[in-house]
């Protein structure tokens, strides 16, 4: 049985756009696994091209049930008209996604006993990282219920109508009565919004577009429009919400980084040294650490995964967006012809990633948002080192060896201070030999080192 409901994006009410490797000061390693969106359940993502009061705004979809049962309301702060509407492409949200998403690095201990390989490096003393890896229906009639149809029109797949309202509870009746499947609760919800006069952008699906189109999935929608105002509702997202909702949301800003400016935002755990065999295991390791932060913020903050110029990485956990890529994800001030397309993507876009998981308890107001001068890098970024595991019979292999039971134990006990998961558990994962010494193999025939003529037969 198909799951109807309607998808009350959380997009914004105006302009918004929305002592080896672990001392290593430089962000480099080679990068072996990231925790992307997908990682989490009810998971939405928006992309906010900002500049000025310029916004371009996409929305990806995360719809389930059946693509005739869809509908999309968003408050928006102007009446959108048909050419500030784009379908865009899924990939580009994928693209964001994965060059920003949390990521584990790995790097390899060198050989202890080859002073020199040590001698030869050309890294600096003070680090021991690696270099980076390479990288037109009928307007429907509602003025009896203070609705008014601003304007209706097709963009591709999607039937778009524009309306304003004057009461909640107008609003919420005119939408069933139009086949819009609202939850209860709705009324409260859409109220400060009319208060606030902002206009409402409505989707659904033309079916047979959708079906000509061979699209499997719904594709983002994106709307451009100017407003003052830089925040993002996401109160009506909570309409259909049962418990805890994820929110990633990828800001592209010509000047730097963007921050909330009525909640807190806080740096998820980055750095840190954890065990070998979590290479295998990144996603679990990553949801639990964002959990345990989560909790220990007492579930009422935003959270910055990554915050760069899209001009490069270190290290990459993809390929940077090229400039055709900016420009699906509307980057709007890069978009000089003239230049050639290497120096368009290495130009002043800086992204900021903030993830928010929220509750209608926790999360009372929208979210506020003001760009910053800030080009500050940062990155969740997990570390793994792997011990040298070769011969180590020279004094500084034995030196070094002593100093590996220390090491894994120190990065079983921050596994277990950033997830709350077992030591016990973790410590049986750990392959903890590699610190202990070889013993030797001893001559059982112990006389041949005082008969040089052994002559029993």
């Amino acid at each position: 049985m198909s799951i109807s409901r309607i998808i009350i994006s959380f997009c914004l009410a105006c302009i918004l756009v929305l002592s080896f490797a672990t001392k290593a000061i430089a962000f480099c390693g080679f990068y072996v696994g990231g925790a992307n969106a997908q990682l989490f359940n009810k998971a939405s993502q928006v992309i906010i091209a900002r500049n000025g009061d310029r916004t371009i705004l996409t929305m990806a979809n995360d719809f389930q049930g059946a693509v005739k049962d869809f509908a999309m309301v968003v408050p928006v702060p102007v009446a959108i008209k048909r050419e500030q509407v784009h379908v865009g492409k899924r990939t580009t949200v994928e693209k964001l996604d994965a060059f920003s998403q949390p990521r584990l690095v790995e790097y390899f201990d060198p050989n202890p006993c080859d002073v020199e390989r040590q001698r030869e490096s050309d890294v600096p003393e003070s680090s021991t990282a690696l270099p980076p890896s390479p990288r037109r229906t009928s307007k429907p009639q509602g003025r009896d219920l203070g609705v008014t149809v601003e304007d209706t029109f097709k963009v591709n797949e999607y039937e778009i109508v524009i309306l304003s309202a004057k009461e909640s509870n107008g609003l919420e009746t005119w939408l069933r009565q139009n086949g819009y499947n609202i939850p209860k609760g709705a009324s409260e919800l859409l109220s400060p919004y009319i208060k606030q006069k902002l206009k409402f952008f409505v989707a659904k699906i033309d079916m047979k577009e959708f079906d000509k189109s061979g699209f499997q999935v719904l594709r983002p929608l994106q709307i451009a429009y100017e407003s003052p105002k830089f925040m993002l509702p996401i109160r009506l997202g909570m309409i259909n919400s049962r418990g805890e909702q994820d929110l990633v949301v990828y800001i592209l800003s010509p000047k730097g980084q963007v921050e909330l400016t009525n909640y807190r935002t806080v740096k998820v755990p980055t750095d840190k040294a954890i065990p070998e065999y979590i290479k295998s295991e990144f996603g679990n390791f990553y949801q639990a650490t964002f959990q345990k932060v989560y909790e220990r913020e007492q579930k009422k903050v935003a959270f910055l995964e990554y915050a760069w110029n899209v001009s490069n990485c270190d290290p990459c956990s993809s390929d940077p967006p090229t400039a055709t890529e900016l420009k699906e994800a509307g980057v709007f001030w890069e978009s000089n012809g003239n230049m050639p397309q290497r120096r368009r993507a290495a130009g002043a876009t800086f992204i900021t990633r903030l993830h928010v998981r929220y509750t209608r308890d926790k999360f009372p107001e929208d979210l506020m948002f003001q760009e910053t001068g800030n080009q500050e890098n940062f990155q969740g970024r997990y570390v793994m080192n792997h011990p040298f595991k070769g011969n180590l019979s020279c004094e500084a292999g034995k030196k070094y060896q002593q100093t590996l039971r220390p090491r894994l134990e120190q990065e079983a006990s921050t596994l277990a201070n950033l997830t709350g998961w077992s030591i016990r558990d973790i410590n049986s994962k750990i392959d903890f030999s590699i610190a202990q010494p070889k013993k030797t193999t001893q001559n059982t025939q112990f006389w041949r080192n005082v008969w040089d003529d052994n002559t029993a037969k």
